[in-house]
């Protein structure tokens, strides 16, 4: 069915339009392989993987007096800044980007990532102009966003009633609850269908399947390179 009842989608940026799945895997490889802990892979990533990040790093192993969490996420954000432009859009980004405005929804972003480099890999893919707003956090700890959610909807201007956050994560949930908006779940990204299902919320397999379910198919795209 169409989204007859909203006027405004905040999309939440890595795991759900951006797949950078196996980019996060992969850098956080690297720092558990420097301390001789564990190596993930996709299956206990999903099944560790939980904001706050000081919880995930913790279930990793990771000896707090050696490793403190600040200097963990400045050695997990320079491994990840450095090779951000490897990740792609997942399949489908631009076209339901693309049939939400087309069908008059205006869109924002809500993201954990730091605002400035936020802004720069959005532009990256050539997709700002999609956006009114797009909010990240001015730190690179990955706390919540549910502050920075507050703030968003205020400026929106929109009753959360009338606002659908996208998300793939468990904190996507809390934070769409926090702002009392209504939620939609991706299972594509950082949080797998079997915990994201648990929780009794509309879970998509991608984002062809949300946009299907909606009425936003909009012209396909393969996710790929920038626009």
């Amino acid at each position: 069915m169409a989204l007859t009842a909203h006027r405004h989608l905040i999309w939440d940026w890595n795991g759900t339009l951006l797949d950078d799945l196996d980019l996060s895997v992969d850098v956080m490889n690297t720092l558990l392989a420097r301390r001789g802990l564990p190596r993930l892979d996709r299956a206990r990533y999903h099944a560790l993987f939980d904001f706050p990040v000081r919880t995930y790093y913790g279930r990793l192993g990771f000896d707090p007096v050696i490793d403190g969490f600040d200097r963990l996420s400045v050695e997990f954000i320079s491994g990840y800044d450095a090779r951000r432009l490897e990740s792609s859009l997942h399949r489908g980004a631009v076209g339901v980007l693309t049939a939400a405005a087309g069908a008059g929804l205006r869109q924002s972003i809500l993201s954990a990532y730091r605002h400035e480099t936020l802004h720069e890999i959005v532009a990256h893919f050539g997709l700002t102009a999609h956006f009114d707003h797009i909010a990240g956090l001015d730190n690179i700890s990955a706390h919540s966003k549910v502050a920075l959610g507050h703030a968003l909807v205020r400026r929106l201007a929109v009753p959360p009633a009338e606002i659908l956050l996208v998300g793939d994560t468990l904190h996507d949930l809390e934070v769409a609850h926090e702002l009392g908006v209504d939620c939609a779940l991706i299972a594509s990204g950082h949080h797998p269908a079997s915990r994201l299902q648990a929780t009794g919320a509309r879970v998509y397999p991608d984002l062809a399947a949300f946009a299907a379910a909606h009425g936003l198919q909009g012209r396909s795209d393969s996710g790929g390179g920038k626009i």
